[in-house]
């Protein structure tokens, strides 16, 4: 029997509602633990804004304190691989997702983006995360003792074999006054960021602008971020004569001036060129996730229908 027409159109609508869905979301944490109370809250916080959106938050280990402490202490590389796994391993991810990435956890999913991309990343997003590295390690509050013990011993030997393999700050440390060392000691970011001559990775460039948009977020009294332009993947220079930096006075390489950038390393400038970079700012100091500032970027980039 063939039906009327606007018979036909409510099983229409009800064959299109079950085919599409609210792309999924990613998170990953900065030095903190997958479940915290923040991290449950802010997930919380999105399915109100998006209601049914699947969310995933990345964990090292299965387990609130091991999964904090390996945000300071273990092997980058390794974790990336690990997670690269987990997310391939979950079915609701399959056809791809957006991902925010808090600090650390920014250029963490960067680097999967580029070395694996498997499901696809739609749309990245990052809160005041080390792009560009820090030129000095990330502050740690009085009581952190986690934080002090894995800062006091990357200060010490920042560039060591053994702090390299095992300590997570040193390996996003790029000293602007000892390049060299940086790129043949470092084996995280000098990679991620395609910048070792002879070694540049065009796969690394041809995921990275495979996204649909990079939101970039730098917190404007960010004190923790040395330098706080590292959201935007700027970095500090020494001054032409050598002299000692000061760091209220240093000097800061914006995005666009990057050799990374000009030369397009990691595709970044291909990203730029179509205008899906997108430059933000957050009032207050590092990871102060005030509403005003995440709630519109959520609401745009985030719980796109698929």
């Amino acid at each position: 029997m063939r039906l009327p027409p606007l018979l036909l159109l409510p099983l229409f609508g009800a064959l299109c509602s079950s085919a599409v869905s609210v792309r999924p979301l990613v998170l990953w944490h900065g030095l903190d633990s997958y479940a915290s109370d923040g991290m449950v809250q802010f997930g919380e916080l999105i399915k109100e804004i998006h209601a049914g959106i699947f969310i995933h938050s990345i964990y090292i280990v299965d387990n609130n304190d091991d999964d904090r402490k390996a945000c300071f202490y273990g092997n980058v590389n390794t974790q990336l691989a690990g997670v690269a796994k987990q997310l391939s391993d979950i079915p609701e991810l399959s056809t791809g997702f957006d991902a925010i990435g808090f600090s650390q956890g920014g250029q963490f999913l960067r680097a999967y983006v580029e070395r694996y991309n498997d499901p696809p990343i739609h749309n990245l997003i990052t809160f005041g995360s080390q792009h560009m590295g820090v030129s000095d390690m990330p502050a740690c509050s009085a009581w952190d003792l986690l934080c002090r013990a894995a800062r006091g011993v990357a200060l010490g030997a920042a560039y060591g074999a053994w702090v390299q393999d095992n300590i997570v700050m040193a390996q996003y440390f790029r000293d602007p006054s000892n390049i060299q060392t940086y790129l043949n000691a470092n084996h995280f970011l000098p990679d991620v960021n395609n910048e070792i001559p002879g070694q540049r990775n065009s796969t690394y460039a041809d995921n990275f602008a495979s996204l649909n948009a990079l939101v970039l977020l730098v917190f404007d009294q960010d004190k923790t971020v040395v330098p706080k332009e590292s959201a935007w993947f700027g970095s500090e220079s020494l001054p032409d004569d050598g002299a000692q930096r000061v760091l209220t006075d240093k000097t800061i390489i914006p995005m666009r001036s990057q050799p990374l950038y000009t030369e397009d390393w990691i595709g970044l400038r291909q990203l730029d060129e179509r205008g899906a970079v997108i430059l933000g700012t957050c009032d207050g100091e590092h990871m102060q996730m005030n509403r005003a500032c995440w709630e519109p970027v959520v609401k745009q980039w985030v719980g796109g229908m698929d």
